[in-house]
């Protein structure tokens, strides 16, 4: 394989990747995030869930740069992550994917990799032909780590929407990230495929060690796949835990149906 000039953070699989502190974030009156601290390890599946205006995106956005925290902080293998941009982030080793993806349509499959693989080099996006012939062999093995493989050469405009999913997987890992970091990854999704993303997710954290930390709508989903989940209401975390000490949790059980109701499936 290539040499990678991306540099990353040394932290061993299994150690704190991740670590936030007293995270606080205002919009006008409006605290959206308050007193928000919690870790992730490397190796670790991360759900964060909530209902609507709980302020899971708007922590999910801090994380990854596109928003910046009014205090607290925010490291990655000791390193703080405050003032940097999503780009640099990237070039730290954290990537993301989108609850629309975000691709290449006029690209084949093949050719989206290569983009990625530019950036993560630090090389031009410009002129476009110079994609075609980039770390070829590189790109064919993030395919094959993403199921894709046999699709290499179609349009990406023509591929079923799973198939899109699983190519901007393939581009997250890109930069070879020690942080992934997952905007509701199954939105839109039919249930077959919802399982087959997240249990691919699921190998490549085996595989890699990669740290995951994802917001997710599908309670399906969350307590299946995730090694812990954070839960958030008003802006603060109510629980946190495995995945069955939290779906038992009444505080966590009435914020989402009501209390007396239990957890279902996808809601």
């Amino acid at each position: 394989m290539s040499t990678h000039t991306t540099k990353h953070v040394n932290t061993q699989n299994g150690g704190t990747l991740l670590e936030i502190q007293h995270l606080q974030k205002a919009f006008g009156g409006n605290q959206a995030v308050n007193d928000v601290s919690f870790s992730l390890q490397a190796g670790e599946l991360l759900a964060l869930i909530g209902p609507n205006g709980a302020g899971k995106s708007t922590t999910f956005n801090l994380v990854n740069g596109q928003l910046a925290p009014d205090s607290g902080s925010i490291t990655l293998g000791g390193v703080s992550l405050l003032s940097r941009k999503p780009h640099e982030l990237w070039h730290m080793g954290v990537s993301r994917t989108f609850q629309m993806a975000q691709i290449f349509g006029s690209l084949t499959v093949t050719e989206n990799v290569q983009m990625a693989l530019l950036s993560a080099d630090g090389q031009s996006l410009s002129p476009w032909q110079r994609a075609a012939h980039y770390r070829c062999a590189d790109a064919l093995q993030l395919l094959e780590q993403v199921q894709l493989d046999t699709q290499a050469h179609r349009p990406c405009n023509a591929l079923a929407y799973g198939d899109v999913k699983r190519l901007e997987l393939a581009m997250a890992l890109a930069n070879a990230p020690r942080l992934l970091l997952m905007d509701e990854p199954t939105a839109g999704m039919a249930p077959d495929e919802r399982h087959a993303l997240m249990a691919l997710t699921r190998r490549l954290v085996n595989q890699r060690g990669l740290a995951v930390l994802f917001t997710e709508h599908s309670m399906d989903v969350v307590f299946e796949y995730a090694d812990r989940v954070l839960v958030m209401a008003r802006g603060a975390l109510i629980a946190q835990g495995a995945p069955a000490q939290v779906k038992a949790d009444p505080q966590v059980q009435a914020v989402y149906f009501g209390r007396g109701k239990t957890f279902g499936g996808s809601p």
